[in-house]
């Protein structure tokens, strides 16, 4: 059985970093695309980052590129996504998800992690 697992999330201030971590496991992981999304209360699950499988081609939302950098160590199955100057509406459950392909990725993931909780704090 495909899952995801998401660990590092916590409270920070703004301006802080905080790492999160995905490992994957039932699956082939170094065969999918990976990528990163997040959930605040009351608003869309919405994208944050995704990385492709093989090249590592990494893509980001507008309201990151610059301020998080997403990384996969596929001999560890795991994703990474390395969060910096972190500001107030960065807030939200962040999830880790997995795709067949990147195009899948972004559009129905073949399998969702659990969900980690980052909090920033003025």
């Amino acid at each position: 059985q495909a899952q995801l697992v998401e660990s590092g999330g916590g409270s920070v201030q703004v301006g802080g970093a905080l790492n999160l971590t995905c490992t994957g496991s039932g699956f082939t992981v170094e065969n999918y695309a990976l990528g990163w999304y997040r959930q605040a209360p009351g608003q869309q699950r919405e994208f944050v980052a995704a990385i492709s499988a093989g090249l590592e081609i990494a893509d980001y939302a507008a309201s990151v590129k610059g301020r998080f950098i997403i990384s996969r160590d596929d001999a560890k199955k795991s994703l990474y996504l390395r969060m910096s100057s972190l500001r107030s509406e960065d807030a939200a459950v962040y999830f880790c998800a997995a795709g067949a392909n990147s195009r899948i990725l972004r559009t129905a993931p073949n399998c969702w992690g659990q969900g980690t909780q980052v909090t920033v704090s003025s």
